[in-house]
């Protein structure tokens, strides 16, 4: 498994261990078994930005900090350049940019994500989190699904949408899908 997937969680047993939280605790906060839970700690499966989030809420602690291991520490600004937000690419098919990673107690997390083609047959990963989530079609064409309704978002298409629902995405054409998402 990828080398940051594994730092990642790393950072999930550290929290955990620190706020001395058994393995089933954390499990049912997160609507997990308790070996489903292990494997995440473990670093051999993907770790979904919405279990993060959803982590990151209920523990009162910085998304960016589980996900890139690092706490912010601006409180009135902070700017990403071009490309040069911290990022962390899950598995081959997702790559999340954090737009504000530097910014401390944010009311939302916006990200440059792109996802990356993969056979036309493949499956979507479906995914949930507490909130509220808006994506906006930079370049590419996506397929989005939510709470199994197929919505095809094309370049400068938006979607503001209840993250409740399970949800994913593909790209389409054999082409990277670049959006900007930003999780409430």
């Amino acid at each position: 498994m990828n080398e940051q997937i594994k730092q990642i969680a790393e950072r999930l047993r550290g929290l955990r261990e620190a706020l001395n939280i058994s393995i089933e605790e954390m499990a049912d906060a997160c609507g997990l078994t308790p070996d489903a839970y292990r494997e995440t700690e473990s670093g051999t499966v993907d770790i979904s930005v919405s279990l993060l989030h959803e982590i990151s809420q209920r523990y009162k602690v910085e998304l960016t900090a589980l996900m890139f291991g690092d706490e912010p520490t601006m409180n009135s600004y902070f700017i990403t350049r071009k490309g040069k937000g911290v990022s962390v690419e899950r598995t081959h098919v997702y790559k999340y940019q954090s737009l504000a990673a530097g910014f401390a107690h944010r009311k939302a997390d916006p990200f440059m994500v792109t996802v990356h083609p993969k056979p036309d047959d493949a499956p979507i990963y479906l995914n949930s989190h507490d909130g509220q989530e808006y994506n906006y079609v930079v370049s590419g064409r996506l397929l989005l699904q939510i709470n199994g309704k197929d919505l095809i978002l094309e370049e400068g298409d938006s979607i503001y949408f209840n993250s409740a629902l399970p949800h994913g995405m593909k790209a389409l054409d054999g082409k990277n899908v670049n959006f900007l998402a930003i999780i409430l």
